[in-house]
């Protein structure tokens, strides 16, 4: 018989992006880890910063859960594991609760995780308890624990919310429109949690704010079952590969990073913008982030663009996505039309643009096998080089991104998860 274990969870979601999901989920996360209980919190599709900020407020790693991209059955292993070690499971949601396919409402279902739905109450009284309704009742087979309130001006304006609430739905309280709470956002979304100077006070101040209007009880105990055992992946065994992390690139999955070492690679991590030579290593992995606000300072530290040169002439593998990518370019101009020339490994040049230009599932076969991941990014990249796959979106959104090979060196856009294919994974690093 399959196994069970129960552990209270709720997935945290909205009618919309912008609902300010995250700021109410690390409130949570914060407010139940300050009264001494141990939090799990996972975070619906594709996502590297709220991640960051949710791995502060809960003081433990925070995982992508997904039911195309992550898979149901990794899911299932993800959400077992922190079931039996946490007193509270937090999921944040993605998008508006029944956006994309699969939604966040897929997966609550799935896993029979009720729904808290955040609501930004601003300029918003009785009609707030039509939306609450609406979002309860769209589908009937949802799971639904209740109602938060975000952005809530004044004590009164929370008792006009609670009070339109209808047919018992429950009221989980009201966050302030405070800015001190607030996360402050960039393009590609939230400020990374290393930028934020006061981030703990930040989430400490929400902590004390949602306590202070909402039972911090815990909600109901979901049962989860235990996943099916998996077949053992090939093994990277004594290889050393060298991953970028800095303020240039960050975007890195924890998923991927647990993969490589369950197959007993030995990761070193180095900075591209701060080291001047690169680790003694056997791959290079060149991570997303945000390399168009330190293009200059990247292009000025010659001696490591001159070390990742010498990694791929002597035929070492190397992989690189988006962010990464572009480094490897001839050039990068930012959105204030500077320009900086950077590796030259890849020819082309990418221009930052003001609007998205892609957003996207992405699943991609390549000659190792298929990957699946995502694409968000602001740029535009020119060059002549013929890819050797092409990612699909199973939503059909834009996307489609071009994957380039130039010996050992594969770089894309994607931002590939590993779980998703363990032997193409290590396949593409393994030397």
């Amino acid at each position: 018989m399959t196994q069970m274990r129960h552990c209270p969870a709720v997935l945290i979601a909205a009618p919309a992006s912008g609902q300010g999901k995250t700021t109410v989920t690390a409130a949570l996360a914060r407010l139940h880890r300050n009264l001494g209980r141990k939090v799990r919190v996972f975070k619906c599709g594709p996502d590297f910063l709220d991640p960051m900020i949710l791995e502060r407020a809960s003081g433990a790693p925070v995982y992508q859960l997904d039911l195309w991209m992550i898979g149901a059955q990794e899911s299932r292993r993800l959400l077992w594991d922190a079931a039996g070690e946490a007193d509270l499971i937090l999921i944040e949601g993605v998008m508006g609760l029944f956006d994309g396919t699969p939604s966040s409402a897929d997966l609550a279902r799935h896993f029979g995780v009720p729904v808290l739905a955040v609501i930004d109450g601003t300029a918003m009284a009785q009609t707030f308890g039509a939306l609450a309704l609406g979002l309860a009742r769209y589908q009937t087979d949802l799971p639904f624990a209740g109602v938060l309130a975000n952005r809530v001006g004044s004590l009164r304006h929370a008792q006009l919310l609670e009070g339109s609430l209808t047919e018992g739905l429950r009221w989980y309280g009201g966050l302030s429109r405070e800015r001190g709470i607030e996360l402050p956002s960039r393009h590609l979304g939230l400020v990374q949690a290393s930028e934020l100077n006061d981030l703990d006070a930040r989430l400490d101040a929400a902590a004390e704010a949602l306590g202070a209007s909402c039972d911090a009880a815990l909600p109901p105990p979901v049962a989860f079952a235990e996943p099916e055992p998996q077949p053992a992946a090939v093994s990277l065994a004594g290889v050393r590969i060298g991953v970028a992390r800095d303020e240039a690139f960050a975007f890195t999955y924890g998923a991927n990073l647990d993969l490589l070492r369950n197959l007993g690679a030995q990761l070193v991590f180095f900075s591209p913008l701060h080291d001047r030579e690169l680790p003694t290593v056997d791959s290079l992995y060149l991570p997303g982030g945000y390399p168009e606000l330190h293009h200059h300072a990247l292009a000025a530290n010659t001696a490591m663009c001159a070390a990742i040169r010498d990694h791929h002439g002597q035929g070492k593998p190397l992989l690189a996505e988006c962010g990464g990518m572009l480094y490897l370019l001839d050039a990068l101009t930012d959105v204030a039309g500077e320009r900086a020339e950077l590796l030259g490994l890849l020819a082309g040049e990418a221009t930052m643009q003001k609007r998205l230009a892609a957003l996207a599932l992405q699943a991609v076969e390549l000659p190792e096998g298929t990957l699946r991941g995502h694409t968000y990014h602001h740029s535009l990249t020119s060059t002549e080089l013929t890819p050797i796959a092409r990612g699909l979106s199973p939503n059909g959104g834009r996307g489609n991104e071009a994957v380039y090979r130039l010996g050992r060196l594969t770089a894309s856009y994607v931002h590939f998860y590993f779980p998703s294919n363990p032997d193409a994974a290590a396949a593409l690093l393994r030397p």
